[in-house]
């Protein structure tokens, strides 16, 4: 089954809103240039509420390997997601397991994953002013190119529920992640999108057979 991340919780309200709906992981953004960056201290009360088996994901963009694995503790993450422009010499020095995210254009972005050997690799959209976070989408067969060579891929990007079970269906990937996509303004998320999301992700394998 596709997993599903919902990125950018700021609130209590919000995390329990998408685990009470299946979500299963959370993205809490320590890059202090989003307009969804949350604070080690507020994030680690949020993840103390959160229930066994519920992941939760930082996100970190081009920050000090020191300061990832001192907040990484303090939040007790179980994952650290990579969004800059890190490279695999700084992924061994994080302590927690790493996903790393590759900004996509063209096929060739696919090119540098080996040297990563990450926990999974998040492909976005590729923006040369942005890390993320841009609500567009990319070329889908990019991203199942990636999965037909083996990785293990979080996709994100743009991702609706109206396009979603499309998402899934073309390339079979690990997760989706989405923010924007479930928000009624940046760093808010719509209760009722997110649970349509969640709930089109976990019965994607209904909507093909009716197709």
């Amino acid at each position: 089954m596709t997993r599903v991340k919902i990125c950018g919780i700021t609130s209590p309200e919000d995390a329990l809103t998408a685990v009470e709906a299946g979500a299963d992981a959370l993205g809490f953004v320590f890059y202090q240039q989003s307009p969804r960056h949350i604070f080690p201290e507020e994030a680690a009360r949020i993840i103390n509420l959160l229930p066994p088996f519920v992941q939760a994901v930082g996100l970190f963009v081009n920050e000090a390997p020191e300061t990832v694995n001192q907040v990484s503790r303090f939040c007790r993450l179980g994952i650290v997601q990579l969004h800059g422009d890190e490279m695999p010499d700084y992924c061994r020095k994080i302590e927690q397991r790493v996903m790393k995210a590759f900004r996509v254009r063209s096929l060739t972005c696919l090119d540098p994953i080996t040297g990563y050997h990450p926990a999974a690799c998040l492909l976005d959209a590729y923006s040369p002013s942005f890390y993320g976070g841009t609500g567009t989408s990319f070329n889908w067969e990019i991203a199942r190119e990636a999965v037909q060579r083996g990785h293990k891929i979080v996709l994100a990007g743009g991702l609706t529920t109206d396009n979603v079970a499309e998402a899934i269906r073309q390339v079979r990937p690990y997760a989706v992640d989405v923010s924007s996509g479930v928000e009624s303004a940046p760093g808010t998320k719509d209760p009722d999108k997110v649970r349509r999301f969640i709930r089109t992700v976990k019965d994607w394998k209904n909507h093909e057979t009716t197709r």
